[in-house]
């Protein structure tokens, strides 16, 4: 409810917003990175950010610097991200003015924001998500323990500790539900990732409120032009989503509303929009000015509207004197001031740092386990990542899998989920739309509040739709945010050609992965190492890409039976970034100088290892079971050794992965080849073709491996 003591706040920090947005244009020569002010939509974040609690989460975008100082930051904090300074409280010096992350216990967390506008309301919906499902677990574990004791006769100490520490995983929530925030302009509501994440907060009555800020422009773009409805128009073509409207400039209006609902959200946990009709009255940001694109009458038009003003005569109207509130007018220019020459004397970045952060550390740095346990039966690869998935799942009760078709009825196009939904429950296992975007960009959230989601796209010529989450948001995270946000997701991805299946279901895909910093790539090509990885990727706290090889699922691929093996025991692991000898050559032809070596990893290991058939202990096979990171000792060494290597891939060969590798092996081991790197990939055409005679003369094989290394021999 409205009082003095409130408005008097709201003024104090409008005035803040007021004066930062004159200091930064009085000062362009020093504010030189770009940056976007709060200017006229300080009423309704002011209003959001007084409703939220240290239990909630929310995710401001770039002009949100009034939401930021409602939620308690310091303008002295905001500036040193303004000038991109060492001490920027949130991402070191890394990202743009008003691009906050927080973890903490006296304010709401924020997750890395990006400039993306948009992308935010996916991974902020998989903090809804994720929210919700650890508030779910302790009881929807319980009925899961009690079958699998039955099955399993767990005992009641353990099953004990197991409820004991999910209830740990369950985020405090302050006399109600936890709720999230997710602020965004009008114009990127007509994102078509938007609307994906509409969908599942409705499908699955998400606790979360999208804070639509509408100044009906998108910089240069206006509403006319830009959208055939509004954002409150749009939300009712999704069911179950709540709206309402309200004047986002008139700070009474705003805080009722938000007041009203953040309470039914809290209470009901279900989604709601809240469209704000606020003015811009600033530049969109300090690099596209407002002269630039805007006629006078239409700035004239907001000016009308300035939060500011209105805010002056509420104050009035509750019986606050002129002179108080030009004393705190007075304060708030002197400390922004203030904080502005301290911050311009901040130190700057240490550039020995621009390295750090990239990833956080991961537990699993050496093998462990039994790779081949006695009495164990040989596994195919599809039944090492199910047995995988569900020994994970038994023992940390804060993983899901999802992902289309994984659910109960099918478990996966290649059954690799296969019984997974009637073990741990529909809750834990479960399909979802076409919507690889959310599948891939929930994962943000859900990680951050402590969930552990494994997810699949059903082929790897699909994964493109998720690139944007994958590279903008994902890949980013643990760097921008100086390693507070890594996101643990293992994003599962079956890859590569077969027996006909076409060019939108046999594509690879793994050098436009490599393209993408700040995300590890895994492909394993055995069952053993299938089992393994998975289970290290899953535990590894950065995100992590597992492509696993269609034509080795069921190993009836002629020439792949060792792609079975024995079982490996249930705390087999294998550290990303260990290859493997598939095949050691022959001491004696390695000393006389008559031994090559082939570098390369899923298909390419089985045609590799038929072809070498051939040369009678002179070849030597690296398998490198993880593309990122590479292990590039192996790599080196082995080809010191053999002074000849080919490189084999299934990608088609121009420009890719294999080829950038090949120039790195040329670099550093120049001096003991004894002929060019070899390498041998697909033809260069666009897709895989359907005919199958037509995908065998676009693949290696094993014969044209043959050829390969007979040329390689005779250099």
């Amino acid at each position: 409810m409205l009082n003095a003591e409130l408005l008097l706040k709201t003024y104090r920090l409008m005035s803040y917003a007021q004066h930062m947005a004159a200091t930064y244009e009085a000062n362009r020569s020093i504010c030189k990175y770009v940056h976007s002010t709060s200017r006229g939509h300080e009423a309704i974040q002011l209003a959001t950010a007084f409703q939220l609690t240290a239990a909630d989460w929310v995710s401001p975008y770039y002009r949100d610097e009034s939401m930021l100082l409602g939620l308690g930051f310091e303008p002295y904090e905001l500036m040193l991200q303004l000038l991109a300074k060492a001490d920027d409280p949130f991402t070191g010096g890394r990202e743009y003015y008003a691009h906050p992350n927080y973890k903490g216990n006296d304010k709401p967390n924020i997750i890395h924001q990006s400039s993306a506008t948009g992308m935010q309301v996916i991974p902020t919906t998989g903090v809804a998500q994720g929210l919700k499902y650890l508030q779910s677990l302790p009881k929807s574990l319980q009925r899961r323990d009690l079958s699998f004791a039955q099955s399993q006769q767990i005992s009641d100490v353990e099953k004990k500790d197991t409820l004991e520490r999910s209830d740990a995983l369950i985020p405090p929530s302050g006399g109600g539900g936890a709720v999230v925030v997710c602020s965004l302009g009008d114009a990127s509501i007509t994102e078509g990732e938007v609307s994906e994440a509409f969908q599942f907060a409705v499908l699955k009555k998400l606790p979360i409120i999208y804070l639509v800020q509408d100044n009906n422009w998108g910089i240069s773009v206006s509403a006319e032009e830009a959208r055939a409805m509004d954002a409150y128009e749009y939300a009712g073509g999704f069911p179950g989503m709540h709206r309402i409207r309200c004047d986002g400039s008139d700070f009474t209006e705003a805080y009722e509303t938000m007041q009203h609902v953040v309470e039914h959200v809290r209470t009901h946990g279900e989604p709601y929009l809240v469209q704000a009709y606020v003015p811009l009255l600033n530049h969109h940001t300090s690099g596209v000015r407002k002269e630039f694109y805007r006629s006078a009458e239409d700035l004239d038009q907001h000016f009308k509207d300035d939060p500011f003003p209105k805010l002056h005569r509420l104050c009035l109207q509750y019986g606050i004197a002129e002179d108080v509130l030009q004393q705190i007018n007075i304060e708030a220019r002197q400390k922004v001031e203030d904080d502005f020459e301290q911050a311009v004397a901040a130190p700057e970045p240490d550039p020995a740092t621009v390295t750090d952060h990239v990833f956080v550390p991961t537990p699993v740095t050496e093998e462990t386990g039994d790779r081949s346990p006695a009495g164990k039966e040989k596994i195919v690869m599809v039944d090492a990542a199910l047995f995988a998935i569900r020994e994970l799942m038994e023992e940390y009760p804060e993983a899901v899998l999802y992902g289309q078709d994984v659910g109960r009825r099918l478990g996966g196009v290649f059954r690799e989920a296969a019984t997974l939904a009637g073990q741990f429950g529909d809750h834990r296992v479960f399909n979802t739309a076409i919507q690889e975007a959310y599948i891939i960009g929930s994962t943000v959230g859900m990680s951050a509040v402590g969930a552990k989601p494994i997810v699949e796209v059903q082929f790897a010529d699909y994964i493109y739709p998720g690139f944007n989450q994958l590279v903008t948001e994902i890949s980013k995270s643990s760097y921008l945010s100086c390693g507070r946000f890594p996101v643990q997701t293992l994003i599962r991805v079956p890859i590569g050609a077969y027996g006909g299946g076409g060019p939108y279901h046999s594509g690879s895909v793994e050098s436009t992965l490599l393209s993408i910093k700040g995300i590890k790539v895994v492909y394993p090509s055995n069952a053993a190492d299938m089992k393994g990885l998975l289970k290290a990727a899953f535990l590894d706290p950065n995100p992590v890409v597992l492509l696993e090889h269609k034509g080795l699922y069921w190993s009836k691929v002629p020439g792949t039976e060792e792609a079975k093996t024995i079982e490996p025991s249930g705390d087999y692991m294998i550290p990303l970034g260990k290859g493997r000898i598939a095949l050691a050559a022959d001491d004696e032809l390695i000393d006389e100088g008559e031994s090559c070596c082939i570098v390369t990893y899923g298909m390419g290991v089985y045609w590799a290892m038929a072809a070498a058939k051939q040369f009678d202990g002179a070849v030597e096979i690296i398998d490198l079971r993880t593309l990122y990171p590479l292990d590039e000792v192996l790599i080196f060494a082995t080809v010191k050794k053999h002074g000849k290597c080919l490189v084999l891939t299934e990608e088609q060969q121009n420009n890719s992965f294999a080829e950038a590798l090949a120039y790195r092996i040329t670099y550093n081991c120049f001096q003991w080849l004894d002929a060019p790197v070899e390498v041998m990939g697909a033809l260069n055409v666009p897709a895989v073709p359907l005919n199958t005679g037509l995908e065998e003369a676009m693949l290696p094989n094993a014969s044209k491996v043959r050829e390969r290394l007979w040329k390689l021999f005779n250099a």
